[in-house]
């Protein structure tokens, strides 16, 4: 039996990125009416985009986390689109920023249904407590990543750093589990 080629689809990658300079927080917020700044709650500054839609969280060190982007380029065109804004504004930043993608979390669907107690003992490094959690973990070791299964077939990739190795990811775990005969007909 071939396993259908599964749906796959990026639903968040987290970007960090540096522009090595002192930030103003008050300044922005002054500037931007529609950033949410509490630092009495938290210390970051969350500007929102549109286009891509994402929430830039930019800390007075000069650092920002963006998240919310489908894609490794949308993720460094809005944190661009952040300093490019910012610097229209009036706000001075010299650097351009140094844009690191930390994590891209994916949504799939193999489209067949996976025997996750015979998994849970086939697959290295899973581990699977129904009573806690409805799906079995398993930690990648190469791509590194952490994939959720579920019964229904679905699941989440977590941890990885680019989307080819989301991809990688997948068709592995797919490999695997055909291989193993985790998946029912």
């Amino acid at each position: 039996m071939s396993l259908p080629k599964p749906f796959v689809s990026i639903e968040n990658v987290v970007a960090s990125a540096s522009v090595d300079q002192r930030i103003n927080l008050m300044e922005i917020t002054r500037r931007f009416p529609d950033t949410e700044y509490h630092p009495e709650k938290f210390p970051g500054l969350v500007f929102r985009l549109g286009s891509p839609k994402t929430a830039t969280l930019v800390f007075s060190s000069g650092k920002f986390v963006c998240t919310g982007a489908k894609s490794e380029k949308q993720s460094i065109l809005a944190v661009k689109t952040v300093v490019d804004n910012l610097r229209k504004g009036g706000i001075k930043i010299s650097n351009e920023p140094e844009i690191t993608v930390q994590n891209i979390v994916a949504s799939v669907n193999l489209g067949s249904k996976i025997h996750l107690e015979p998994a849970a003992r086939a697959m290295p490094r899973s581990m699977y407590e129904p009573e806690q959690f409805p799906g079995l973990i398993h930690r990648m070791m190469d791509p590194k990543a952490v994939m959720l299964l579920f019964a229904s077939g679905k699941l989440v990739c977590a941890g990885t750093k680019k989307e080819s190795e989301v991809y990688r990811a997948v068709h592995n775990l797919g490999i695997m589990l055909q291989e193993k005969r985790l998946i029912a007909n």
